[in-house]
């Protein structure tokens, strides 16, 4: 059976959990959630907290998340369809500080059409923050929906203009 090790990081005024699989991080949510929550993301795994397992990527998520880091170097296991795989993989290549819109990503892709598709997709990223779906805003450049919630998109797209701007 699968394992999958988590942990918790508090930053500011959220907790995030993340969790780690044999080949990378494979969760991170701003939405604090326990073992019995991972198993809503991932099923036939056994969820074990281990903070040895995870203190690497705790560190790194950290760095991303106070602008000491612009950038997530540790591994990345992606768990979902070989489309949404596709998609969570052209978000890695947003530039920090930079937007993009669901349109954008969808002709990166090849699939210009797709741009529902391709928003569900980047909706159901299971990397929050570590592969940046906050940097992808609508077409008319609003801000959209978030699952970490407005509030945290805004902070983010906030933290990462004002470390590029230095």
């Amino acid at each position: 059976m699968k394992k999958l090790y988590f942990d918790h990081l508090v930053v500011g005024a959220y907790t995030y959990t993340l969790a780690v699989g044999n080949h990378g991080l494979a969760f991170v949510s701003s939405n604090h959630v326990d073992a019995y929550g991972l198993h809503h993301y991932f099923s036939n795994v056994q969820i074990l907290h281990d903070p040895t397992k995870t203190k690497a990527y705790k560190q790194a998520l950290n760095a991303l998340l106070t602008g000491t880091a612009t950038s997530f170097s540790l591994p990345i296991e992606f768990n979902g369809t070989p489309f949404q795989i596709a998609v969570w993989k052209a978000l890695l290549t947003i530039p920090y500080g930079q937007t993009t819109t669901y349109s954008e990503l969808a002709r990166k892709i090849n699939r210009p059409r797709a741009i529902r598709a391709v928003a569900n997709a980047v909706g159901r990223n299971p990397n929050q923050i570590v592969v940046p779906c906050h940097r992808v805003l609508r077409k008319d450049g609003t801000i959209g929906g978030y699952h970490g919630g407005i509030p945290l998109k805004r902070q983010l797209l906030a933290l990462e203009a004002r470390v590029r701007a230095c």
